[in-house]
């Protein structure tokens, strides 16, 4: 029975690599199949209203496409966001979408992602492929033997104009895999509870006892699941749940947080990470040998790719797949069944293999340090901090973010880093110079700022703990999709978490 269920898996896992069309593709191969995507993308909304201000019809190739249709980010679609959400039809992408995704901005406020028929499918097949994939190097069905639990958002949905809005991961609940949906925790009834720390604690309720082998979430909102479960338990995680064998994450670095989450774990277990957002499933770890990411390749989605360093310029190069290149850092460009076309969606990433196409995310467009001209990027100060880490081997970080000090008066300027450690390094002046000198190395006007005097060296500033949540909290922004700014370009986040103390 056994033999013939893992058989069974193996034929779904088999089904979802040949329609997915990822598995093994050259570069070459996969800039055929994009173009082919964007063909069929612009060919089925050329009736709509935006098709129409963007002569679709008479869109033959990707050069066509590019002189036609600008990057956008949410502030200039919004207009067309507006019109579907005030019950417009055929507006972005033919009929109305299903829901819309209910996410965070920043100038513009809350934004609202379309998720139609079509880019629903994506969000499922994805998720669904990431374990398929997992189970097949594994040639194994042990993971899925007991439960599965993924801390999320929750699953509460308003309405308006026939259309559901809520948050993805709450979104995403309603349309669990077949074969997964007795073994899911926590409770649709505790998932649906708004105030984190009472929900936090109420799955801790219904998990011990539980023979969790699956735990999926954004690292920090793991790490305080875990933190509540030892404080009730006394033990450590392993003790708790033997059989977990599976750390799913996503949405911010998993570095800083790998050693604090093992260390509560009691032992190392499988990770695997995964790039989802509101306006799709981009990437996620197909093996649990190689932390990089495959890049979904057609799954309803068109890839460009602006390089970092010219995405301020006027007119910034926009490429396909079949032009990028190893290790540079390129802005996220993208149009998709959702109704997105050219859209900025804010996340950086670079390419560590070409055949098949596999990425890493490296930060955000709009999180980065250069006040005084030195564009440091996230990349950067979590590469810094991961070796200063295996350098000063004891010490456990809980949460960290990075923002420049202006004096204005006397006194060099520098950056601050504020981290809110589990344990100190033995000597943090000493961590604080290794810090920075990894800094130096990874970006050369830092370290040309540094040497010419225009800047002193970082400066780091230990937090009380729970600093981080109190200051989330006290945004309205405990858990779920939210995360910790990892790095602004004035002192206006570092003086509102000291405050939050």
């Amino acid at each position: 029975m056994i033999s013939s269920l893992i058989l069974k898996i193996l034929n779904i896992y088999k089904f979802f690599d040949r329609s997915f069309s990822i598995k093994n593709k050259t570069q070459k191969e996969a800039n055929k199949i994009q173009l082919e995507l964007l063909k069929d993308l612009v060919s089925k909304s050329k009736n709509t209203r935006f098709g129409s201000d963007h002569n679709f019809r008479s869109i033959n190739n990707y050069l066509e496409y590019k002189e036609k249709v600008p990057v956008r980010d949410y502030e200039n679609i919004k207009e067309y966001i507006e019109l579907v959400r005030n019950d417009g039809n055929n507006i972005l992408w033919p009929g109305k979408p299903l829901y819309f995704a209910k996410t965070s901005g920043t100038t513009s406020g809350t934004k609202y992602i379309p998720i139609t028929k079509e880019s629903l499918k994506n969000q499922i097949n994805s998720a669904s492929y990431l374990l398929l994939s997992y189970l097949n190097e594994k040639k194994s069905l042990k993971a899925i033997g007991g439960k599965v639990m993924f801390i999320s958002g929750s699953p509460n949905l308003d309405e308006k104009n026939n259309i559901k809005i809520g948050r993805l991961s709450g979104i995403v609940n309603y349309h669990e895999p077949s074969y997964l949906k007795h073994k899911i925790l926590p409770s649709k009834e505790t998932n649906s509870i708004e105030d984190w720390e009472e929900k936090i604690n109420k799955i801790v309720d219904e998990t011990i006892g539980q023979d969790l082998r699956i735990l999926g979430g954004i690292p920090p909102w793991v790490q305080m699941y875990f933190d509540v479960l030892t404080k009730r338990t006394g033990k450590k995680v392993k003790d708790v749940f033997p059989n977990l064998e599976l750390l799913c994450h996503g949405g911010v670095n998993f570095e800083p947080y790998k050693k604090n989450l093992f260390d509560s774990i009691g032992k190392k277990i499988n990770t695997l990470e995964t790039f989802p957002a509101s306006e799709g499933f981009f990437a996620y770890q197909n093996s649990t040998n190689d932390d990089s990411l495959i890049l979904q390749i057609n799954s309803g989605i068109f890839y460009e790719f602006i390089e970092l360093k010219n995405l301020s310029s006027k007119n910034p190069k926009r490429i396909m797949v079949g032009d990028v290149k190893l290790n540079k850092n390129y802005a996220l460009v993208l149009s998709s069944d959702a109704g997105l076309w050219s859209y900025l969606i804010g996340d950086t990433i670079k390419f560590t293999s070409l055949n098949p196409l596999k990425i890493k995310v490296t930060g955000r467009t709009k999180q980065f340090i250069s006040s005084f001209g030195e564009h440091v990027i996230v990349e950067e100060v979590e590469e810094a901090l991961k070796k200063a880490c295996e350098v000063f081997k004891e010490t456990q970080i809980i949460e960290f973010t990075v923002g420049p000090r202006i004096k204005k008066s006397k006194g060099k300027s520098q950056h601050e880093w504020l981290i809110e450690f589990k344990k100190l390094p033995k000597n943090l002046n000493l961590f604080e110079k290794e810090i920075d000198l990894n800094l130096q190395r990874l970006n050369s006007y830092y370290e040309d700022l540094i040497k010419d005097g225009v800047l002193s060296t970082l400066k780091i500033k230990p937090l009380k703990r729970k600093s981080f949540i109190n200051f989330m909290k006290s945004k309205g922004k405990l858990g779920g999709q939210n995360k910790v700014p990892r790095l602004s370009n004035d002192d206006n986040l570092i003086n509102e978490i000291i405050k939050s103390q």
